[in-house]
């Protein structure tokens, strides 16, 4: 009976691990990368939004971003809604 207990403990601990693995770590990965993107942004650079709106950043603030995204026409974003800067080719 006892050999049983140990059995599941050890099956649920290779569960977590595994769980941890493929989803928990990358998930981090991926948050740390997003917001070292974000502490990064500065006038000038070309992004997108999580929208899908392209741009060219404006003005940045604390709690929001200022996008061009035409001649004469400025979005404000939280920064949060910035998926990813564009690459100039």
């Amino acid at each position: 009976m006892e050999q049983n207990w140990l059995t599941i403990i050890i099956y649920f601990g290779v569960i977590v691990l595994i769980f941890w693995l493929l989803i928990i770590r990358p998930r981090k990965t991926q948050e740390k990368k997003q917001n070292e993107m974000i502490e990064s942004l500065r006038k000038g650079q070309k992004v997108v939004t999580i929208g899908g709106l392209r741009g060219t950043i404006a003005r940045v603030k604390e709690d929001f971003v200022q996008i061009r995204v035409a001649e004469n026409t400025e979005i404000e974003v939280l920064p949060k809604a910035i998926a990813y800067l564009e690459d100039d080719d």
